[in-house]
């Protein structure tokens, strides 16, 4: 066979396509992760840990994987690991489940994200956001038709809040679902039950629903409780309630989560999913069912992380940063105004370059990239990690 192409082939034009998403290019996460390579620089921007898991949960995936858990599991996911997340809700939150119909694993939360989204929201809906937020929120929205509308977190000296009273007046009657996050992926603030009070307010007698990412729903620190939207029937019963294994056992390149919802919703989510990845991972699902009969590894997360907070964050108060809070999460923002009056972007990238640490410029969590001299570091790191790169911070 002759390899060389006809000049028909070889002058033919790719067919055109219309982007679905025009406005989205790399990610920040990308780029900066690039860069620190390049640099040899300590990688404090992309959130992941560079620390192993639990060994007894590699055990229990590879026991599945050998007792010939193989093939396609249910669409909805292996009932036993439905069955420990029901009770490991009912057992944090007091909110009971059915894990045949109400509880879903998702091939992590990003999935479970887009899947409650196409779901629900129809061309002409608008979505509540709050900002800054997850960069998945909005590519999710216009690929199911819906208007993002962007309400901005206040920022101060105590951190990151919701202005509820500017989330209640970007209610429209074209309202079809809020965004919720919490703890909050990039701020490290954490909603309280005055929060979800608040939110009840805005949504009773309404037909909006809840989007509640709660990822990083045990990492909570100096003795506070998780929020869960769980908590409150009153928003249980119109929202979609998403978590994640990978950052609970330290496992992000697994991806698995799931979603919990009210049957009647859960429905809609379950025909939307099974024609968007149908099943998830079956020695996986098996092994972290098994892991999951003993709560300790997530009720000793608050410790855990909360150990290497304060470690970062008692570094970082030798330098010049300013420290915003970081209640929740495993990130902390820092307010670098006091060292350079660079836009958050270039400031980051220098910082990579010049001092070896990479960090993620918050601007990058807004529609439109607002300055407001706060970059973020992640510390779910070694020990060794966090005090290499605070001791390259110290020469600032």
């Amino acid at each position: 066979m002759n390899s060389t192409a006809s000049p028909a082939l070889a002058t033919a034009a790719v067919a055109a396509l219309q982007s679905r998403l025009p406005n989205v290019g790399t990610t920040i996460f990308t780029v900066m992760s690039a860069l620190a390579a390049e640099k040899g620089a300590v990688n404090l921007g992309q959130g992941f840990p560079d620390f192993d898991c639990d060994p007894a949960l590699v055990d229990a995936v590879t026991g599945a994987m050998k007792s010939g858990f193989n093939q396609y599991p249910p669409m909805t996911g292996v009932p036993a690991l439905r069955e420990a997340i029901a009770a490991k809700i009912a057992g944090l939150y007091g909110h009971a489940y059915d894990a045949a119909s109400e509880i879903t694993v998702t091939a992590g939360a990003t999935q479970g994200i887009l899947t409650a989204i196409l779901c629900c929201v129809h061309p002409g809906d608008e979505v509540i956001i709050i900002e800054p937020a997850y960069d998945s929120y909005v590519p999710a929205i216009e690929l199911a038709g819906g208007k993002p509308v962007f309400v901005q977190m206040e920022v101060g000296p105590d951190g990151y809040s919701v202005p509820w009273q500017k989330l209640a007046d970007a209610v429209s009657p074209a309202t079809r679902l809020i965004m919720l996050n919490s703890p909050h992926n990039p701020t490290g603030s954490v909603l309280r039950e005055p929060d979800l009070r608040a939110l009840a307010d805005i949504v009773r007698g309404t037909d909006i629903l809840i989007v509640s990412d709660e990822v990083y729903e045990h990492m909570v620190y100096d003795g506070a409780r998780h929020e869960s939207v769980c908590r409150h029937p009153e928003l249980a019963v119109r929202a979609f309630v998403i978590s994640s294994f990978g950052k609970t056992y330290h496992v992000t390149g697994w991806k698995i989560g799931y979603v919990a919802a009210p049957a009647p919703l859960m429905a809609e989510f379950r025909k939307v999913h099974q024609f968007n990845v149908f099943t998830v991972n079956t020695p996986v699902q098996h092994g972290i069912a098994r892991y999951m009969a003993d709560p300790a590894p997530y009720l000793d997360l608050p410790a855990f992380y909360q150990r290497k907070r304060d470690l970062f964050r008692a570094g970082l108060a030798a330098t010049r940063f300013r420290l915003l809070p970081s209640d929740g999460t495993y990130f902390q923002c820092v307010d670098y105004s006091a060292i350079s009056s660079m836009p958050e972007a270039e400031f980051a990238k220098w910082l990579t370059a010049e001092i070896g640490v990479a960090a993620i410029p918050v601007s990058a969590f807004y529609n439109r990239p607002r300055e407001s001299g706060i970059v973020r570091f992640c510390y779910a790191k070694k020990d060794d990690t966090l005090r290499l790169a605070l001791q390259r911070l110290a020469t600032l």
